[in-house]
């Protein structure tokens, strides 16, 4: 069954349960992947090798599991398309602003903008009618982006405020809704989500390893050191779950549940960020996360009810 199945009715309990789950486990990895990052900034580690040797790790740990289950990814013209816009929108756009942005505005900022992709997914889904219109979850919409203006104005009226970064940042949720919602429409009909999962990886890996080759650009790991080695081994598995379980999320889900994956990243995120890793909490933290909490439950809500 595809996931845009998901469009058309309630979802059985059993399904909802297991959709609960992945979305917690997963969002828990997401926002443990930003504080990884930062400390990948730390031990001089660039944001691009970073994200590509850890994806490249976590493409080799799916396809291992997958060989294992004899379910590896199909190569088809189809599927190549799919892994390759996946990864771009999903994956490497995406991942390689937040991680190159973390050192300029902080781990927990970026936490918070990961809240966005449920806003964005709503309307795209919307527009693309894989959502029909209703005023609670309208009106959860206008709560969640009054509290991302909230935390954005407070970031960009500090003094030393870096606007290029805090703009790029935001520009991060978009790539990611796109995702949500291109995964969900152009799903390979027949083709489950873990023999996908290792694919968009791979395809994630060869864009970034593209990147590397440009001049300005280093694939480099710092020599001589154990810990750079060590947060990539780490990311690695962080991302091989996080991304298994971002597709078992939007076969049982859909792309609006899957979204909110940012929403608990943050719960996450934001709390190591300030705790282990000393970062000031941002402006306008505690009116921001009301607003979007509270934009993100009245989503929920409005969706209980069209599953009511």
């Amino acid at each position: 069954m595809q996931p845009s199945k998901a469009r058309s009715g309630a979802l059985p309990k059993q399904k909802r349960l297991a959709a609960f789950i992945y979305l917690v486990a997963g969002g828990a990895l997401l926002g443990l992947s930003t504080n990884v990052a930062k400390l990948a900034g730390d031990a001089q580690l660039s944001p691009l090798a970073f994200l590509f040797w850890s994806i490249t790790g976590a493409a080799l740990i799916l396809l291992a599991v997958a060989a294992l289950r004899s379910n590896l990814p199909p190569v088809t013209g189809r599927t190549l398309e799919y892994y390759l816009v996946s990864a771009f929108v999903g994956v490497a756009g995406s991942n390689l602003i937040f991680f190159s942005a973390i050192p300029h505005i902080g781990a927990g900022f970026v936490a918070l903008v990961i809240t966005l992709p449920p806003l964005l997914t709503y309307v795209g889904a919307l527009i693309v009618k894989l959502e029909r219109f209703q005023m609670t979850r309208a009106i959860g919409v206008m709560s969640a982006l009054a509290g991302a203006v909230t935390l954005a104005a407070h970031k960009l009226s500090a003094p030393d405020a870096d606007y290029v970064w805090i703009l790029l940042a935001l520009a991060g949720p978009v790539l990611l809704a796109i995702g949500n919602l291109y995964r969900t429409l152009r799903w390979p009909a027949g083709v489950s989500g873990d023999a996908l999962a290792p694919g968009m990886l791979v395809a994630a890996a060869a864009l970034l390893f593209s990147v590397g080759l440009l001049p300005g650009f280093s694939l480099g790991i710092p020599s001589g050191q154990r810990l750079p080695l060590l947060l990539i081994a780490l990311q690695s598995m962080v991302f091989a779950g996080q991304f298994l379980l971002l597709f078992l999320l939007q076969k049982t889900g859909g792309p609006v549940l899957l979204s909110l994956l940012g929403s608990v990243g943050a719960v996450v995120g934001v709390p190591v960020a300030i705790v282990l890793q000393g970062e000031a909490a941002p402006e306008g933290l505690l009116p921001g996360a009301l607003l979007i909490g509270t934009g993100i439950a009245l989503l929920n809500i409005g969706k209980a009810r069209q599953l009511a």
